[in-house]
């Protein structure tokens, strides 16, 4: 039987604006829209001593990284506004074991950790309707224009925000083995994973017109970097696994797209969970080398059919189709029976490589660049406007609107025109609870009922104002979360 990954984790920046207004300040409506969240949380207690983002995995510390800039350079901004650096922060722990937090000019959703691929995204779709319930409130007030708030990677003019998901793996492995294996299946998963794009935002690629697969592919610069504002990796290298450092890594991955389809986001993850249990397992004999995989990403995004050739090292050429059905290949030889969410992604996967590659446009109610292709296209050949239309990327950014009155993709939520995978009620229930077989149940609980003796809060641990420590470190099983409950339930009654 194998072990799956034990957490999971995804952080989501989104996309603010003040519409209908010409001059507005995006780090005051980002602070303001954390601050109208109603949800029982711990505010302002972040501890920000724990944080270990100067450590790379490849064996050494670097002295600093260009978000210190910005943040030196934003410093130096802040000082003209009313506020401490922890006040512009802004930082909430919520009930349900999530961090919600202003990341200067973006408000910052954190889910729990998660030890299930359907239990992680309920709770990525918590965090949609937390953001979005905290800009009604905020447009509630009497102040001109309207906050709309976007699950999406890009502006459209050249900046990109992210949407990372986490894995906590072993450490007993070296870093390389994991990258060699893993650098070509990130490359290709943008085929079902990937949000769609109109357009490119790559310098000087005016050659570029219609629908591509990926947000983020275009600002893919390296293989590997310990930086996420320039110079961004296919895998960030930041050593920081928020557990047990001798026993694990935390992969960080920043390439990915923010999904609106759920079902996408299950693919993405799923998908990644089992690979990277193949990775550990070392069941991955066959190793496909790409010559040049970020000249690679960017390809693949803007070819829908999966059939672009891709160089490899020993000279031949590959597929991303092809190679992606080879892990998919030996995920099934290796995984399958194992248990039902993971034979739902190897069925899912299977059957959306096969539609991809023979009828593509089945694949319009699931996967995100599918949706927008269909729907773009229709009104493409109803107004008789062209890929090149700025209407288009109206429409694309529209896609991404979490208001139901406006967005694209909350439109064909209620006329029940894509796959649904979550009720109501499952998602209700991600927005109160915290998964109960992961640390961030004793996280939701202490801010639920200790929440007036917290001192300082992480993913790692929680300090008391009375002396005490709940250290979260090492609880990564839900055996360990049992254990310290056990451990503690004298000493904090709450538990």
């Amino acid at each position: 039987m194998s072990l799956r990954v034990p957490l999971l984790g995804i952080e989501t920046e989104y996309g603010i604006i003040r519409d209908d207004v010409d001059n507005y300040d995006v780090v005051e409506e980002s602070i303001r829209l954390v601050r109208c969240c109603e949800m029982k949380s711990e505010f302002g207690n972040w501890a920000y001593s724990r944080e270990r983002s100067h450590q790379d995995m490849r064996g050494f510390n670097v002295p600093s990284l260009a978000q210190d800039e910005e943040e030196d350079a934003f410093c130096v901004e802040d000082r003209k506004r009313p506020y401490s650096y922890w006040e512009m922060k802004s930082d909430r722990v919520l009930e349900n074991g999530a961090r919600f937090y202003n990341d200067h000019t973006h408000p910052e959703y954190s889910t729990p950790e998660c030890s299930s691929i359907f239990q992680l995204v309920a709770h990525d779709l918590a965090g949609e309707r937390i953001v979005f319930e905290c800009a009604r409130l905020r447009n509630l007030e009497d102040k001109p224009g309207r906050i709309c708030i976007f699950k999406n990677n890009t502006d459209y003019i050249g900046h990109s925000y992210g949407t990372h998901d986490n894995y906590l793996i072993s450490r007993r492995l070296p870093f390389e083995h994991w990258v060699e294996r893993l650098v070509p299946f990130l490359v290709t998963r943008q085929l079902y994973a990937g949000a769609g794009k109109v357009g490119s935002e790559l310098q000087g690629d005016n050659c570029f017109s219609g629908l591509q697969l990926a947000q983020r592919s275009d600002f893919i610069e390296t293989v590997l970097s310990i930086e996420t504002m320039i110079q961004r990796p296919i895998i960030n290298t930041r050593d920081e696994p928020h557990a047990t450092q001798d026993k694990y890594r935390r992969l960080h991955l920043i390439l990915g797209d923010a999904n609106m389809s759920p079902y996408a986001t299950a693919l993405k993850v799923g998908t990644t969970q089992l690979i990277l249990t193949l990775i550990d397992e070392d069941k991955l004999k066959l190793l496909v080398d790409l010559e040049n995989p970020v000249k690679d990403i960017k390809d693949i995004s803007r070819d829908q059919t999966g059939t672009i050739a891709l160089k490899r090292t020993n000279g031949k050429t590959i597929t991303s189709l092809e190679l992606q059905e080879f892990y998919l290949d030996a995920v099934d030889k290796n995984l399958s029976g194992q248990c039902k969410e993971w034979d739902w992604v190897i069925r899912e996967w299977a059957r959306t490589l096969d539609e991809l590659k023979h009828h593509p446009e089945k694949l319009a109610d699931r996967i995100d660049w599918a949706i927008k292709k269909d729907i773009f296209t229709r009104f493409i050949d109803s107004e008789g406007v062209s890929w090149d239309d700025p209407w288009l990327k109206s429409l694309d950014l529209e896609y991404h609107n979490l208001d139901p009155e406006r967005g694209l993709y909350r439109g064909l939520e209620q006329t029940g025109g894509i796959y649904s995978m979550f009720s109501e009620s499952e998602v209700q229930l991600a927005i109160k609870k915290p998964p109960e077989d992961t640390r961030a149940l004793i996280r939701g609980l202490a801010v639920t009922y200790g929440m007036d003796k917290i001192k300082n809060i992480h993913w790692t641990g929680i300090e008391f104002k009375d002396g005490n420590f709940i250290d979260l470190s090492q609880v990564v099983t839900s055996t360990d979360v049992e254990h310290l409950i056990n451990s503690k339930k004298e000493q904090f009654s709450w538990l």
